[in-house]
């Protein structure tokens, strides 16, 4: 180990002092990483496909609000846009629509994909 915080560090193989093999025990902290390796407890389980519905959940339903509101009369004649003609305007635009319905079924396709590909391993 180098004392001075200042001095370079080694660059080569040769530069480095030569390592004792441990003589004491493996750390817990190994001992313990080796337990965690093995099966999920079932409330592991659990919590993990809880989230993954929730995620789905929450996809899907933003996906449909989506792909749903934009072609609805309140999203234009919205009170939050009304003091502001041309954001309005463009909003209104067919272009803003189709992106925010493309949006909308991206992040369906995305909740099922999830939910798809869900595996337990373990």
């Amino acid at each position: 180990m180098i004392s001075d915080p200042k001095l370079p560090l080694a660059r080569s193989s040769t530069d480095l002092p030569e390592l004792q093999p441990r003589s004491h025990p493996p750390e817990p902290q190994a001992v313990q990483g080796a337990a965690s390796r093995g099966p999920r407890s079932a409330v592991r389980i659990w919590l993990l496909r809880l989230g993954v519905l929730m995620f789905v959940f929450l996809c899907a339903t933003i996906g449909v609000m989506l792909m749903i509101l934009p072609w609805r009369p309140e999203w234009g004649d919205n009170h939050l846009l009304l003091p502001y003609p041309t954001l309005r305007a463009i909003f209104a635009t067919g272009f803003v629509r189709g992106v925010c319905t493309g949006l909308g079924v991206l992040n369906v396709w995305i909740g099922f994909w999830e939910a798809i590909q869900y595996r337990e391993d373990g």
